[in-house]
Parts: C-alpha cells; structure tokens; sequence
C-alpha cells in the first residue's frame, strides 16, 4: 500500500471514528426514547449489550417510565459508552498521525495505549453500571419486582483480553519508538 493511499486511509478511519462516536451516544439515548426501535421490543433494529440485555431480561416497558426515570437510563447506561467514546476519540488521534504519516512515535503508542485502557475500562464500567441500571430500570416497579441483574458474559472476557493485547503492542511499540530515536541521535 502506497504512503498516499495509507494517508487517506487513515483519515477516512478518523473521520469514521468521529461518526461512530457521535452515533454511539446517540443511538442509546434514541433506544431508551424510543423503545420501539430495540430489538427487545420487536426482535429487531439497534441496541446496545448493556441496554438491549436489561430491557429483555428485566421485559421492561420502557415507554410507560416517566421522562426522568429515562433520562436516568440513558445517563447510567451511557457511563460506559463515554469511556468507549473516550478511547474511540484516541483512536481516531492515532489514525490522524498516521495520516501524517507519524506511523513510529511514541505519542501513537500513547494513543493505542490509552485506546486498551479504556477498553478495558469500558467493561468494567459495563459490570459495575448494569446493577444500578437494573435498580434505577425497575424502581417504580411494586414491591418484590424491583431487580438488582450482574451479568458477565464472553464478549466482555474477548473484550479485556484484546484490552490487554493492545495495551502491551502500545508499550512494545513505545520502546520501539524510543529504540528508534536514540538510534537516529548516533546515525
């Protein structure tokens, strides 16, 4: 792959990046808004794991909660997508130094770095979030139907290994980076 075309690579990632943020946030608000387009409800259309999971277990009705037990939905259900945004956002900075063609640095293994963490971040805020959720989802239930779920499923045990993985690639990648430089100083 030429340098050009790997530029415009990765500034068409970033640019997807950006997107997949924004879309993200906003599709688990319009779930929680809009009931009818989970697939808790019908069978089909969008969602989220933490989101779609509790609505279906829990068989939730999501439309007949007042606008501020929503809106407590979507705030603690979105607790864990920010930490994902938040290491999505590094990822799209490692993808515009790529496009500048900073592929070696140690401000990309700094990126990718921080991009594992929050990964892994983003699965333990799952974990820890999803009781409240459940709680919060099920406080105007009668009493003996209010839930308190915690689940732990393969996806996110894939999800902190690949965490892991690439937070090791970004410190092998930082020494590299600072093998490199030093090299550079005696050439």
């Amino acid at each position: 792959m030429t340098t050009h075309r790997l530029a415009r690579l990765s500034q068409g990632m970033a640019v997807v990046t950006l997107w997949f943020i924004v879309a993200m946030l906003l599709l688990n608000a319009a779930v929680w808004w809009f009931p009818e387009i989970s697939p808790a409800a019908n069978g089909y259309g969008i969602g989220f794991a933490l989101t779609n999971g509790l609505i279906a277990r829990l068989g939730l009705d999501v439309s007949g909660m007042p606008w501020w037990q929503t809106l407590g939905c979507i705030l603690l259900s979105s607790v864990p997508l920010l930490a994902l945004a938040h290491g999505l956002r590094h990822l799209r900075s490692l993808f515009n130094l790529y496009a500048c063609g900073a592929y070696f640095s140690a401000a990309a293994a700094t990126h990718l770095g921080k991009a594992g963490k929050s990964a892994a971040i983003w699965v333990v805020l799952s974990v820890v979030c999803e009781p409240l959720l459940s709680m919060w989802s099920t406080l105007r239930e009668p009493p003996g139907h209010h839930v308190i779920s915690l689940s732990f499923g393969s996806g996110y045990l894939v999800a902190l290994f690949l965490a892991a993985c690439v937070a090791v690639i970004a410190q092998i990648l930082k020494q590299a980076s600072e093998l490199d430089s030093e090299h550079r100083q005696f050439v």
